[in-house]
């Protein structure tokens, strides 16, 4: 049985999206027969519970392995250079074009000439896996996809702002909805949101349907005929299943992904979080019935189609082979 350790960390600062794309990737090695545990920090927020909630271990230091998956902006080449007398094949999930040491790198995003960004960063023997047709994405995800609901009106709003929201989107989108009314409302929060309580609060007085910490998000998209979101991982889950969405900038990170994507069109770019502001917001809201969501739709289905769905784990089983 090959032991695979996966190196990432989840906190109210760097956010749930590293922890939760290395569930999906663990989920699909341990049914092939791997031996898969974290290796993730006790920071604030973390999900280290959740993991072991899913069967996962988690360890505190380095281990021997026959592969380490990295994905961690705290970590770079040096981290990976110590780590190489741990493993055999070291495999980096990265999306913001960093020099590496490793045998195989992953990078979903679609920015300006991805498919090249990586060039003389890796060493020259590293498989690269670039672009859309390498999403990480969930079984709910890929199931949805084949059974969308066909969207004409804006009825039913979804909001999500990623799992620590660090900062308070969720609180702005709902100071703006105080004067527009939806059929249905779903505004989801992960536990490292540190102002749930009070986001919870306030969907029981206005009858939102308030979720916390779930794992049928594919659903609700499914199900929603708009989200607004963040940028990151979420948004490209959004493309996936041809939710329309806007997208707000939360993180450094999010900023070329969420603006080339904007560019072509499969999603609405609200710009940098300290300039979205409530107003920013109600404007988006009042102009959501004259927006061309058929057009949004299918842009994003057009960027996220792969002819064979994450087929990053072919890639990993043959690295492991």
């Amino acid at each position: 049985m090959k032991k695979i350790i996966i190196r990432t960390d989840a906190s109210v600062e760097i956010g749930s999206g590293h922890v939760m794309r290395c569930l999906t990737i663990a989920d699909n090695l341990k049914v092939r027969g791997c031996n898969v545990r974290f290796w993730m920090e006790p920071l604030a927020g973390n999900l280290i519970n959740l993991v072991a909630q899913q069967g996962y271990k988690n360890i505190s230091k380095a281990e021997g392995a026959d592969l380490y998956i990295v994905d961690h902006y705290g970590l770079d080449i040096e981290w990976e250079k110590f780590i190489r007398q741990h493993t055999k094949k070291l495999m980096v999930i990265d999306d913001l074009a960093r020099v590496h040491d490793c045998d195989l790198l992953l990078d979903q995003n679609v920015v300006p000439n991805f498919e090249s960004r990586y060039d003389g960063l890796v060493p020259n023997h590293c498989v690269k896996l670039l672009g859309p047709k390498y999403l990480i994405m969930r079984e709910e995800f890929l199931m949805a996809r084949n059974q969308m609901s066909q969207r004409h009106n804006i009825k039913r709003l979804l909001v999500f702002m990623g799992g620590t929201d660090p900062t308070n989107e969720t609180m702005k989108i709902l100071t703006a909805l105080e004067n527009y009314s939806f059929a249905q409302i779903d505004i989801v929060v992960g536990n490292g949101n540190v102002h749930k309580g009070e986001i919870k609060g306030i969907c029981n007085e206005r009858n939102y349907q308030y979720h916390c910490q779930i794992s049928y998000m594919a659903q609700l998209m499914q199900q929603a005929d708009f989200c607004i979101g963040a940028g990151g991982g979420t948004m490209w889950e959004r493309c996936y299943v041809g939710l329309p969405s806007s997208s707000t900038i939360v993180a450094a990170n999010q900023l070329i992904t969420t603006t080339y994507a904007a560019q072509l069109g499969a999603v609405i770019n609200l710009g940098w979080h300290e300039d979205v502001t409530v107003e920013k917001y109600r404007n988006l809201l009042k102009g959501l019935g004259d927006m061309n969501v058929k057009k949004l739709e299918s842009i994003s289905l057009q960027l996220t189609a792969a002819p064979q769905p994450n087929a990053w784990l072919s890639q990993i089983m043959e690295l492991l082979a």
